[in-house]
């Protein structure tokens, strides 16, 4: 009796490891998730002021949600403007600065630590970038996505 319940704890103990095995060592699915590593994510271009952009999910310049990742150049800074749509942004890497309203000081930007979460409210003019490093921030809004430049901007 004490044989067969050794054995059977064996047995047991054999299952267990093998289907964790089989867990780790399986393949996703993937009509069920779609994973990008940093090195597979699509940056597009360095614009002028400064910003890169890979577009996550949905497209910007359409009506409906849309999810980027926008990364600031050391150095660079908008000048300012305003959405018309409230934007929801996560500061993943670097210092964000920010700064509102019409008159543009980066000497006035409020730095933004990374893990935080910034709100742009729509028709809310602000400026934004980046002074020391690189700053990635991930924004999610819905489109079409406007950059208005302030009429009142000095």
């Amino acid at each position: 009796m004490i044989i067969t319940a050794r054995y059977g704890f064996v047995v047991l103990l054999a299952l267990v490891v093998l289907s964790c095995r089989v867990a780790t060592a399986g393949e996703l699915n993937a009509k069920a998730i779609n994973i990008k590593l940093p090195n597979q994510i699509p940056w597009g271009q360095i614009l002028a002021e400064g910003s890169q952009q890979a577009v996550l999910a949905g497209d910007p310049s359409k009506p409906g949600l849309y999810v980027v990742l926008t990364k600031w150049t050391p150095g660079h800074m908008s000048h300012p403007h305003f959405h018309a749509n409230d934007r929801f942004i996560t500061v993943i890497s670097g210092t964000w600065w920010v700064g509102t309203g019409d008159k543009w000081d980066p000497n006035a930007a409020v730095p933004v630590p990374a893990g935080s979460f910034v709100t742009h409210y729509a028709k809310q003019v602000h400026w934004d970038g980046a002074k020391e490093g690189d700053v990635v921030l991930l924004i999610t809004g819905m489109g079409p996505a406007t950059l208005i430049p302030s009429p009142k901007a000095h």
